[in-house]
């Protein structure tokens, strides 16, 4: 099934399936909640980030909110447009721009964020919170151990296009 004699590797696609479906339907869970706020889930995290962090840079805020950096444009300049965000030169160095909150936007995430708080533990409740906790570790301790995996994404990339895994049948004989 899996081309491979490895059980270790077909344990891992199995488990990869689960992770991908269980995040795939948090978001979907979570995504209409946000839309009916006017919000995307990016936006939201870019607001909620200058929020708890201050003014940061577009480089930064991509860090904080897991997107590159041509996406963060995009979402600023449209957070901007709604009076939501601001961008400033940094008087130190002129070459770096920070995004702000404005008082507006500061306003709209301290009253959406609260909401959103609860509809994720809406969301992860079918995990008690010691479940979740014992999540958070596993998944900090998976996404610490991908960064150094050996192989530069484009090695990885070719080297799992070169398996013969047929997810939609390990989807269909292992549900989660």
């Amino acid at each position: 099934m899996f081309g491979v004699d490895d059980p270790g590797v077909e344990q891992a696609v199995r488990t990869y399936v689960k992770l991908l479906r269980a995040s795939k339907s948090v978001v979907a869970a979570i995504e209409p909640l946000l839309a009916a706020e006017g919000l995307t889930v990016t936006q939201l995290g870019v607001l909620e980030a200058l929020l708890h962090k201050g003014s940061l840079t577009h480089r930064e805020l991509g860090r904080k909110v897991l997107t590159s950096a041509g996406n963060v444009t995009d979402v600023v300049d449209k957070l901007e447009r709604r009076g939501l965000v601001v961008r400033r030169r940094c008087a130190e160095d002129r070459r770096s721009v920070h995004v702000c909150l404005t008082d507006r936007g500061r306003a709209r995430i301290q009253a959406v964020f609260p909401r959103h708080a609860a509809d994720i533990a809406r969301v992860l409740g079918g995990l008690d919170a010691e479940e979740q906790r014992q999540l958070g570790t596993l998944l900090r301790k998976l996404g610490q151990g991908a960064e150094p995996a050996g192989l530069a994404p484009a090695e990885a990339s070719a080297h799992l296009c070169g398996q013969s895994f047929d997810i939609e049948q390990i989807a269909e004989s292992d549900t989660p």
